[in-house]
C-alpha cells in the first residue's frame, strides 16, 4: 500500500516536473512493470485541486475507504490497481500535496524558464574565458605563467608574480550567480549578481592598491599600511588600510551605497583628494549614501544586515520600495518583471528571506500586496 502511494506521488510529481534523477529512474522502472499506471487523466485530477479548500477531507477519506473495500473482492487485479491508484493519487493530491498547491507549482511554477548565464573572466589581452563554477582550472598569463587558480565558486590568484607593470582582468558575474575571488595580496572580495570586478593580476610595490566595481561587492581588505587600498565605484572612491565593508553601486539606482561592517574608510568623490572637505568617514554600522542626482553624500546608521544578507543567499527588506523589490529579485534569481499594476510601484515592503526559491518569494509579496502574477518564460507579469 505504501509503494502505491509513493509511486503515486512520483507521477504527480512528474506532471509538475519536479522529479529528480533518482525518482525518474523509480518511475521508469515501475512503468515497465504496470504500464497501465499511465492511463491515469492527470489533468482531470489536477483541475479538481482547485476547488481544495472546500473538501471535507473526513468525508472523502470515509468514502474512500469504502470503495476500497469494495474494490477488493473484485478478481481483475489491474482493473483494481488502477483504480487504486486514482484513489490514492486523490489523497496524496489533497491532503498531501497541499504545500505544492500553496507554492504554485500546479499554476505557474512549470512556465517559468530561467535562462543560465555563465561568470567570465576577461584577460589583459583582451581573451575572454568562461568560468565553469562547478569546475576546476588555472588562469595563464600572456606567457604562459600560472597566475589564478580557479575551484568552483573561488578564484585565488598567486602573490609571487613581479610584475612592472599594472596588467588587469576583469571578473563578470551574470544575474542569478555570485562570485568570489582572493586578490594577489590576500584580499578577499564576494561579488554579487549583476557585477563585475576589475582588478590588477598584482599589485605594484610603492603604490595604492585600487580596482574598480560596478554593481556590488563584499571587501575583506588584506592590512597593508604602507599600500592603502581604494575601490573605485564609478564617481566614488572607498580608501581603506584593512577592513571588511560592503559597496552597492548598480548603474540603475540612485545612490551608490558604502556600508562599514568593521574598521574604518572614507568616501569621497571621484577626482577628490580623499582629506578634502567632501570625504566623509564612517564607522562600523553606518552606511554612506551618494546621492547620484545632487551629488550629496548622507552618513546614517544602518541595519548592516539588509546590505550584507546577499552573501548567504538571503533576501532581506526593510521598508523597502516596490519597485526597489523588483530590480533585487530581478539580479538575485535572474528574471525580468513587466509591472502592470501601477498602485504597487510606491509601495513599502518590511520581509526577510532565506532558502527560498522565487515561486515562494513572488507567493509571499502577491498575498501582502494583494496582486496576481503570471509567468511567459523568464518574464514575471504583475497585474492587478
Amino acid at each position: 500500500m505504501n509503494n502505491i502511494f509513493i509511486i503515486s506521488k512520483l507521477i504527480i510529481k512528474k506532471k509538475l516536473k519536479i522529479l529528480s534523477d533518482s525518482e525518474k529512474d523509480q518511475l521508469r522502472q515501475f512503468n515497465k512493470d504496470y504500464p497501465f499506471s499511465k492511463n491515469i487523466d492527470f489533468e482531470k485530477i489536477t483541475q479538481k485541486f482547485t476547488d481544495y479548500s472546500k473538501v471535507d477531507k473526513n468525508k472523502a477519506w470515509e468514502s474512500l475507504l469504502t470503495k476500497m473495500e469494495v474494490h477488493k473482492t473484485e478478481k481483475t487485479k489491474p482493473i483494481f490497481l488502477l483504480s487504486w491508484f486514482k484513489y490514492a493519487a486523490m489523497i496524496v493530491l489533497f491532503i498531501g500535496l497541499g504545500y505544492f498547491y500553496q507554492q504554485g507549482y500546479f499554476t505557474k511554477r512549470t512556465t517559468l524558464i530561467i535562462p543560465s548565464e555563465q561568470i567570465t573572466l576577461q584577460l589583459d589581452s583582451g581573451e575572454i574565458k568562461v568560468i565553469d563554477d562547478q569546475n576546476s582550472t588555472s588562469i595563464l598569463d600572456t606567457k604562459g605563467r600560472i597566475v589564478g587558480n580557479q575551484k568552483g565558486d573561488k578564484l585565488i590568484y598567486t602573490s609571487d608574480s613581479e610584475e612592472e607593470l599594472l596588467v588587469y582582468n576583469t571578473v563578470t558575474v551574470p544575474y542569478g550567480k555570485r562570485f568570489e575571488i582572493q586578490l594577489s595580496d590576500g584580499t578577499r572580495v564576494n561579488i554579487n549578481a549583476g557585477s563585475s570586478l576589475r582588478f590588477p593580476v598584482t599589485f605594484l610595490k610603492g603604490e595604492s592598491r585600487q580596482v574598480f566595481l560596478k554593481g556590488e561587492a563584499f571587501f575583506d581588505v588584506a592590512k597593508d599600511a604602507n599600500h592603502p587600498f581604494i575601490v573605485n565605484a564609478d564617481e566614488i572612491n572607498v580608501r581603506v588600510l584593512g577592513t571588511k565593508f560592503n559597496i552597492s553601486s548598480y548603474s540603475e539606482d540612485e545612490n551608490i551605497n558604502t556600508v562599514l561592517v568593521e574598521g574604518a574608510v572614507v568616501t569621497y568623490r571621484t577626482g577628490d583628494d580623499y582629506l578634502s572637505n567632501s570625504a566623509a568617514r564612517l564607522k562600523p554600522n553606518y552606511k554612506a549614501a551618494w546621492h547620484k542626482n545632487n551629488k550629496l553624500i548622507r552618513v546614517e546608521k544602518t541595519d548592516v544586515e539588509v546590505h550584507t544578507a546577499w552573501l548567504d543567499g538571503k533576501l532581506v527588506l526593510q521598508e523597502v520600495v516596490f519597485n526597489d523589490i523588483l530590480k533585487k529579485l530581478e539580479r538575485q534569481y535572474n528574471v525580468i518583471f513587466e509591472n502592470n499594476n501601477k498602485s504597487l510601484e510606491s509601495r513599502y515592503f518590511t520581509a526577510k528571506f532565506d532558502v527560498e526559491d522565487i515561486y515562494q518569494v513572488l507567493e509571499s509579496l502577491s498575498i501582502s500586496g494583494n496582486f496576481t502574477y503570471k509567468f511567459n518564460k523568464n518574464i514575471i507579469i504583475i497585474n492587478p
